[in-house]
């Protein structure tokens, strides 16, 4: 795993020994983080032990703190983190954090102080954005809230400590224009499988205003009929499950993926595939949301879009064209399956377009 923690620029051969010293160090302990977030706890018969993985791949702050230490640590990223997305974050914010710790001399993780994690915070935020320095300061909070309930250590070091000052009115996803997102759906050539299921996938997030990872994990049987009319089941962040309506270009598009290739019948198959090599044809392996990205951005260049979108500028593009056509932002929430309209408003884009015509009233 590579390491993508950047460092001061360090004076001499000295600093910079200790800066190559500091990566070697996040690199063996991201390693051993994320090897340990793959195990499995064993649970043997009454009156045995529990057989955790090799200690020796544990951090070393964590094998030094004892036995105790070690199983609560792998309990963390194996008990409390479902979604995949968090504990890989969590992943690297730990180990980056340990790593610093240990070429700091601390010696074990129940020595960690307050002062040691806001130093560590203080030496993030010159570096990193605000946004990512809040995850890396809530990951450390996590885990050592989960090792004071666990009796490891008595008190949590980073509770009192503070992280950078960020407000967010408006979201930074890029967005399309109406006319844009049409051109790049009429641009697709819907003549091959490939070609239909890209069409299909681009659509559902526009329409359902879905995110992409709840897009991607649909199954086919999660398109269905009610009230005479085509439904999608979405399941979004934190296992809500949202069913909605299908818009009719979505309806059609959707109608056109499943007859065109045939997986109708797979009810329980997954909805979005990827292509079989050299045959041009649906494998049942989903498609990754990488290859989602890849596609994505492929379908833009082709059809002349020069904004850098990526799979949640949809979602985006959506609730904004539906606001823009007199949707109301409740009604917006709820079809985006949003807890708060709070949430709903970092993806109104309407006020761009005001600040786009009041900037021409600079007449210079």
């Amino acid at each position: 795993m590579t390491d993508d923690i950047q460092h001061h620029d360090a004076e001499g051969q000295g600093g910079a020994g200790h800066a190559r010293s500091l990566r070697t160090q996040a690199d063996a302990g991201r390693l051993a983080v994320a090897g340990m977030s793959r195990e499995i706890v064993t649970v043997r018969p009454a009156g045995q032990p529990t057989d955790i993985a090799d200690r020796s791949r544990f951090p070393t702050l964590i094998t030094v703190a004892g036995e105790r230490a070690s199983v609560r640590f792998l309990e963390f990223f194996a008990s409390t983190l479902r979604n995949p997305h968090t504990r890989r974050a969590y992943t690297r914010a730990v180990s980056d954090f340990l790593a610093w710790c240990e070429g700091h001399a601390v010696p074990s993780i129940t020595a960690v102080q307050p002062l040691h994690v806001a130093t560590w915070i203080e030496e993030q935020t010159r570096e990193r954005a605000a946004p990512s320095v809040k995850q890396q300061l809530a990951a450390i909070r996590h885990l050592f809230d989960w090792l004071v309930t666990g009796q490891v250590i008595p008190t949590n070091p980073a509770s009192s400590v503070r992280g950078p000052s960020h407000v967010v009115r408006q979201g930074k996803t890029p967005v399309l224009e109406p006319a844009e997102a049409r051109v790049l759906l009429d641009s697709i050539d819907v003549s091959t499988p490939i070609g239909l299921r890209d069409r299909a996938l681009i659509a559902l997030m526009v329409y359902s205003f879905g995110r992409i990872g709840a897009a991607l994990a649909m199954r086919v049987e999660d398109v269905f009929v009610q009230n005479r009319r085509l439904w999608v089941r979405l399941r979004e962040k934190g296992g809500k499950r949202h069913e909605m309506p299908c818009h009719h270009s979505l309806d059609e598009y959707l109608h056109a993926y499943l007859d065109g290739t045939g997986i109708a019948d797979d009810a329980k198959g997954p909805l979005f595939r990827t292509i079989g090599r050299g045959t041009s044809r649906l494998t049942r392996t989903p498609l990754p949301q990488a290859n989602a990205f890849a596609m994505v951005r492929r379908r833009a260049a082709a059809a002349g879009i020069e904004t850098k979108i990526g799979n949640h500028s949809f979602r985006a593009t959506g609730i904004t064209a539906y606001l823009k056509n007199g949707g109301t932002l409740e009604n917006a929430a709820a079809m985006a399956n949003h807890a708060s309209t709070r949430t709903t408003q970092l993806y109104d884009r309407r006020r761009d377009d005001i600040s786009l015509d009041e900037v021409e009233r600079i007449r210079v």
